[in-house]
């Protein structure tokens, strides 16, 4: 059984004279998966960080298991169990593959399980990994750190298809609310049980199942 555990409700986030959100509503379920489609420039990365509190909202309230958090710090959510995994700078990049892992638990074994190729590469630094060996990482981070919410933006930039279809497949057996953001609908969702909205300019234009989107223009290029 689902319940939603996070939500936006009519939120607004402005970056100085430019509002990116412009009165976003949504609902992530969990245990589930929610995938947030849109071009660059559209919003999603925003509605992600508003959702754990790296941007602070203008107007408009986030919601989690039912209370009010607009006001509660990022590092606050974070303890309560949310993990965010930003495109960017995701790894400590001076660190080595074993040390990044180590800052969340110190048995990565669970983890290396999931992404094997990283296992050979424990002593190399963070840095000098391909883009697609650093979101395996920083998804073995987000694993390890058993989150009740976990956030990912473009989760699967840079892996092989097998390797990104491996990834969705780890994201969605997760016992958590996941929320992904991506440009446009995956492969590996068509067909799956994940509920899907669609935004553009800051506004949610599509909201219902990704089955709804798949192979149709909007999945493709929303």
């Amino acid at each position: 059984m689902t319940t939603t555990v996070l939500s936006l409700r009519g939120a607004r986030v402005r970056y100085g004279p430019l509002e990116a959100l412009h009165g976003v509503t949504l609902a992530a379920p969990g245990p589930g998966l929610t995938v947030l489609l849109g071009r660059n420039g559209s919003g999603r990365t925003t509605v992600l960080r508003a959702l754990a509190g790296a941007v602070p909202l203008s107007g408009g309230a986030v919601w989690w298991d039912g209370v009010d958090v607009t006001g509660v710090p990022a590092y606050e959510r974070a303890r309560r169990g949310l993990c965010l995994v930003p495109e960017r700078q995701a790894v400590f990049g001076s660190l080595t593959v074993r040390e990044n892992l180590a800052l969340t638990a110190p048995d990565p074994e669970p983890a290396l399980d999931a992404y094997p190729p990283l296992r050979p590469l424990l002593e190399r630094r963070a840095g000098t990994l391909s883009g697609g060996e650093q979101r395996m990482l920083a998804l073995c981070r987000a694993l390890l750190a058993r989150a009740r919410v976990v956030l990912v933006d473009e989760p699967a930039q840079g892996m092989s298809p097998a390797v990104a279809a491996r990834t969705y497949a780890l994201l969605a057996a997760l016992d958590a609310c996941v929320v992904v953001a991506e440009q446009r609908l995956p492969p590996a969702l068509y067909g799956h049980p994940a509920f899907a909205y669609v935004l553009r300019r800051g506004a949610v234009v599509f909201a219902g199942e990704s089955g709804e989107l798949g192979g149709s223009a909007s999945a493709r290029q929303p």
